[in-house]
């Protein structure tokens, strides 16, 4: 019997875990980087150990601080959760054989698994379809290829080549980001399969050699090669499905597989399908399979940790479920990972916090809570938002709508994008495939209009008016931004996600709005727009209501300093209240680039006294798990280099000077 389990990970997995601990009465460990004292999970454990250091190879990823850890807790078991040491072979002949239960399967099945060629060849033998794949450069002759990391997943070390020219630094870039996510810098290269579809096979195996499927995935809407968005059951023909779900319990049964894993597949338009990869860990998509036939994986993975059998009969599965994958992104910096203080973090509508839903509704597995910060050490998720409905219709309105209204304040993040995936016709009518977010740009658009922003900075000006009357010790009597000089608007300006907006306002001696208008900078946004017709039925602190050209409209307004987060029927604003009298600062030099997130500059590839041309790449920017190339915005002369390589970097900080070519003749 497992009594005492430490989860040698972090976050949202390891708040998954707990949950289930609890359930079963089984105490819990956490481990924490120095990063991670305040996090949630490390609250929610009975017992934590501190791993001391901020980066995941100075804690997460160092097998002797975590052994040390359970012997200190006394912990009598090991979950690995994913990602870090889950798929580390070490680690886990390490955890047995300091006397402890691994939650998992034997090292030498994750040796097998982790090493994707021999992996390859193995699973081949056993009948398992296969792509053809290389590691040798000089016998690739069919393009396009993908580069393909040997020892890790998500993504990582993953690049697509269509053409001879550009494998040699594919092949490079891999095996640097792969070294650094994994340990190990090696990378083979596959096929690859035009709008082929990512679907996956959940398995289950026990001591005494059952090894059974228990649902399918789709997992093809993926962006930098990690998935976005999954479902489940995936949307396949029967006699598809019945192939895949054999393929997987033959890959299983070929390694005498123990715990929960999953297989993965290539699906090709013509019905062919490939293997990729064995996942020997939970999956972070899990809990869509969970809704569906209301399993607990977790507690099956104990359950056959503890050396019982599974039980005789497993349920099929019902309904169908969606995950979408909450990210700390910034769309308007290509995607980069963002960080800051989640102000706010509210989900409408959530039923579940990492359990069972007894009825259609929303599963929350976050890592997160209001106050949250969000470091540049770890990997950029916040949460799983995960709908179950009767069908697959059902699921989709009930997260697009539940994403939509979601308060996420403080760190940008990629919820407009998976809206925009999941109302969009394409994804109705399941024209899914790895390539979905290539055909179709017109997801990446924010909620939110430009158009419409002006009526949100209406709000925003408004609700800050009614926060100061609030506030007021003196003639706090008076309507909320009434002045004695009533020709005479207000005047607030905003910076936002499209440059500023100024709005200009004046109420009346009734508190009514008597006139507006907006102005707006940025190529997205119109200049010197009138707006509709607006009345002013309400406005509070956090809450104003407008009558738009006959139809009321209510914005939820919150402010956390000289932020303001405005979220309205037609999508959230983020806006910052600028000064009326800005302070004077120092003046950056033409053509500076700054860093964008705190990283660490792990190549340079040009020199002061260089001439470039605009999209060369000047140097290379390391932060939370992934390479970020800057590159020379404008042809022009290198004229600094303030960074070396090695050197740490914060958010803001000079990273290049490049003088435009004009000024450097």
């Amino acid at each position: 019997m497992i009594n005492r389990l430490l989860v040698a990970n972090r976050g949202e997995i390891a708040r998954r875990v707990f949950a289930t601990c609890r359930a079963l009465g089984v105490e819990t460990v956490a481990v924490h980087s120095d990063a991670d004292a305040a996090a949630p999970f490390v609250a929610e454990a009975d017992q934590a150990v501190r791993l001391p250091g901020d980066t995941p190879a100075e804690t997460y990823l160092r097998v002797e601080k975590v052994l040390d850890a359970a012997r200190r807790s006394g912990a009598d078991a090991v979950h690995p959760g994913y990602g870090f040491l889950a798929e580390n072979a070490e680690f886990a002949a390490a955890v047995t054989d300091a006397g402890l239960t691994w939650v998992g399967p034997p090292a030498k099945v994750i040796a097998a698994m982790g090493d994707k060629l021999a992996a390859k060849a193995l699973l081949a033998e056993a009948g398992v379809p296969m792509l053809p794949s290389w590691t040798d450069t000089d016998e690739i002759v069919d393009f396009p290829v993908l580069v393909k990391a040997s020892a890790g997943g998500g993504g990582r070390g993953m690049r697509i080549v269509r053409d001879a020219g550009g494998l040699a630094e594919a092949v490079a870039s891999a095996r640097r980001e792969a070294a650094a996510a994994f340990g190990d810098g090696t990378v083979f290269i596959e096929r690859y399969v035009e709008r082929g579809r990512h679907v996956e096979v959940q398995i289950i195996g026990d001591t005494q050699g059952r090894v059974v499927s228990l649902g399918d995935r789709e997992c093809s809407i993926q962006r930098r090669h990690q998935k976005i968005v999954e479902e489940a059951p995936a949307v396949v023909p029967s006699r598809v499905r019945a192939a895949l779900h054999e393929a997987a319990v033959a890959a299983g049964r070929a390694v005498d597989y123990l715990g929960a894993g999953t297989v993965e597949f290539l699906l090709a338009p013509s019905g062919e399908f490939f293997f990729l990869e064995m996942n020997t860990r939970l999956q972070v998509e899990h809990p869509v399979t969970e809704l569906c036939t209301g399993l607990d994986l977790v507690g099956l993975q104990l359950l056959v940790a503890e050396g019982e059998p599974l039980p005789a009969a497993l349920p099929g599965s019902t309904g169908h479920a969606i995950e979408v994958r909450l990210c700390a992104e910034d769309a308007s910096a290509n995607w980069r990972p963002a960080t800051g203080t989640l102000h706010r973090f509210t989900v409408p509508g959530v039923a579940s916090e990492f359990g069972a839903l007894a009825a259609p509704g929303l599963r929350l597995d976050s890592g997160v809570v209001a106050g949250s910060t969000v470091g540049v050490h770890y990997d950029s998720m916040l949460a799983k938002l995960v709908a179950w409905g009767r069908t697959r219709a059902e699921a989709t309105r009930l997260l697009s709508t539940a994403l939509a209204r979601a308060e996420l304040h403080g760190v940008t993040t990629n919820r407009d994008l998976l809206v925009r995936v999941l109302r969009s016709p394409a994804f109705a009518a399941v024209e899914i495939d790895t390539g979905f977010l290539d055909r179709h740009p017109e997801v990446f658009a924010p909620l939110l209009p430009a158009a419409k922003l002006q009526l949100a900075a209406l709000a925003a000006a408004l609700a800050s008016a009614a926060g100061r009357r609030a506030e007021a010790r003196v003639l706090a009597g008076l309507p909320s931004g009434w002045r004695n000089v009533p020709a005479v608007p207000q005047i607030t300006r905003f910076s936002g996600p499209h440059g500023e907006v100024e709005v200009h306002y004046r109420l009346d001696r009734t508190g009514g709005l008597a006139e507006w208008s907006a102005t707006s900078t940025g190529e997205a946004a119109t200049t010197g727009a009138e707006g509709p017709a607006v009345a002013l039925v309400e406005a509070a602190p956090e809450r104003v209501v407008l009558d738009v050209d006959g139809v009321r409209r209510a914005y939820r307004v919150h402010r956390a300093g000289t932020a303001v987060f405005v979220d309205g029927p037609d999508g959230a604003a983020s806006l910052a209240e600028m000064p009326r009298f800005p302070l004077p600062t120092a003046e950056l030099a033409a053509g500076s680039l700054l860093a964008p997130l705190p990283g660490a500059v792990t190549r340079v590839h040009v020199e002061v006294g260089q001439r470039v041309t605009a999209g060369d790449p000047l140097l290379t920017l390391e932060a939370m798990k992934l390479e970020h190339p800057v590159l020379a915005p404008t042809d022009g002369v290198v004229a600094e280099l303030p960074v070396p390589a090695g050197g740490q970097v914060r958010t803001g900080a000079v990273l290049a000077v490049v003088n435009p070519e004009e000024d450097a003749r």
